[in-house]
């Protein structure tokens, strides 16, 4: 059996996971979202030319080995009544970007968190997250709850508002067809 690896969990803090060939056709498959038929499981597993028993099998034990967090649907915001976004970008030192990263992450409405490297003088930023809401004195009302809960009232930020948005879907990291990864 060929088996590649996966990192979940955080940076440092990943474990290598093997992956079958079976695990990645499964990823593949599912990445492109569930069918919306009466059975997804069972339209599927017989795309893959398994049992969907064995699909379901599989998905748990993905699940349980740490590869998938969850399924869930790509929801689009604006058509939710959701007109406002903002990426927040912190420029925090980085020895507190981890506990600060936690803490941020603990609210319903910040759909992202993520540390990212520094670009020199000119964006300084360390730490990112994406807050939703219906317009933009609500996402102004959080991002305010964010700093007092989390306690950056010292710390540099930026809110970026969204202008447009160009393209929205959940990650693919696997043709499923070939079976490689993903090249953008």
């Amino acid at each position: 059996m060929d088996m590649k690896t996966t990192h979940p969990g955080f940076g440092r803090d990943a474990v290598r996971i093997p992956l079958s060939e079976l695990d990645l056709a499964v990823i593949g498959a599912i990445q492109a979202g569930l069918p919306l038929v009466s059975r997804p499981y069972a339209a599927l597993a017989a795309q893959l030319g398994i049992a969907e028993a064995a699909l379901v099998e599989r998905l748990a034990s993905l699940h349980e080995r740490g590869v998938i967090k969850r399924m869930g649907l790509v929801v689009r915001h604006r058509e939710l009544g959701y007109g406002a976004n903002a990426m927040v970008v912190w420029d925090v030192p980085d020895g507190e970007v981890a506990e600060l990263g936690r803490c941020l992450s603990k609210f319903d409405f910040v759909t992202l968190c993520y540390r990212r490297p520094r670009q020199g003088r000119d964006w300084p930023y360390n730490l990112f997250c994406m807050i939703h809401g219906q317009d933009r004195e609500e996402v102004r009302g959080k991002l305010r709850q964010l700093v007092q809960c989390c306690g950056l009232e010292d710390i540099p930020h930026t809110l970026l508002f969204s202008r447009r948005r160009f393209k929205q879907r959940g990650a693919r990291y696997r043709n499923a067809a070939e079976r490689e990864p993903v090249t953008s």
